[in-house]
């Protein structure tokens, strides 16, 4: 009998992997929304921790939001309830530190700055209680309608109703101080001027391109070319002295002048200097 009751009992283990919703919570779509809000809050947390963050274009200016308190009408569990407060204003969700044991009479005094875009008048706020071991417990939430004084600079301290399971603006009251900054003219960029770029081409040195290589409107500068400074020389005869004297042994009766003359217009040229004189003799 015992060796069977073993027996059926093993044969209950699982053997293998364990699948991947094992020890999961499931949640409703409620839930679902409440953690990607909470998600969403911790971004904006750490930025705004590094800086006020990037204005966004749609802006109509920068709402203060002091989280003060709450007073709850009920404490839910069988200890003391951890608050803490999320709040929206339009697509940002920010959320309070949790008041550890606060139950009914939770303290905050956290303070939201954030940018409220054009058509957004109203914020919501919504009142958790944080648990350990299960999904946190949403206890009271309010749409709270931002007065039009606050948005002629006026600051607004007041205490707003909260709804629940107790019922509409019966799960107590959550105060609140409200403070907005308009935002000044942004000053319209300048376009940086850049110098228009230039092709350099190098004096002397020929230059073979694709019509692509140069963009369209660059200008090419091309250097004048340098005139090479050559040291002039003074020109000595293209022959030498004994070249003029032997022309001149054979031609006696010509006169120096002209022997030097056809000698340098043959560039010294003894063969054809001797066969023109003698075409000269002839004539």
């Amino acid at each position: 009998m015992a060796d069977t009751t073993t027996t059926s009992r093993r044969s209950q283990v699982m053997v293998g992997d364990l699948p991947q919703d094992f020890l999961k919570i499931s949640a409703n779509p409620e839930q679902q929304q409440i953690f990607a809000d909470a998600q969403t809050a911790q971004v904006l947390q750490a930025q705004q921790a590094g800086g006020f963050g990037i204005q966004p274009g749609n802006a109509r200016g920068r709402l203060s939001i002091t989280i003060a308190q709450a007073r709850l009408v009920k404490n839910y569990g069988l200890t003391k309830m951890d608050p803490y407060c999320r709040i929206r204003v339009g697509h940002s969700v920010f959320e309070t530190p949790t008041a550890h044991n606060g139950a009914k009479n939770p303290r905050w005094n956290k303070v939201v700055q954030c940018y409220i875009p054009h058509g957004v008048e109203a914020v919501y706020i919504e009142i958790f209680d944080e648990r350990a071991f299960s999904m946190d417990d949403r206890i009271a939430w309010a749409h709270i309608q931002v007065p039009e004084s606050v948005f002629s600079a006026d600051t607004l301290d007041d205490w707003f109703p909260l709804t629940g399971k107790q019922g509409d603006d019966k799960e107590g009251v959550i105060n609140l101080v409200l403070t907005f900054t308009e935002l000044q003219a942004q000053p319209v960029p300048q376009p940086m001027a850049y110098p228009q770029p230039v092709m350099m081409v190098p004096a002397g040195q020929p230059m073979y391109y694709q019509p692509t290589m140069v963009p369209a409107g660059m200008p090419v500068y091309m250097p004048p070319q340098q005139q090479q400074r050559q040291v002039q020389q003074p020109r000595g005869p293209m022959y030498s002295a004994e070249d003029l004297q032997q022309i001149k042994d054979m031609f006696p009766s010509m006169d120096e002048e002209v022997l030097k003359t056809v000698l340098e217009s043959n560039r010294g040229n003894k063969d054809r200097t001797i066969n023109q004189l003698l075409a000269m003799t002839t004539e």
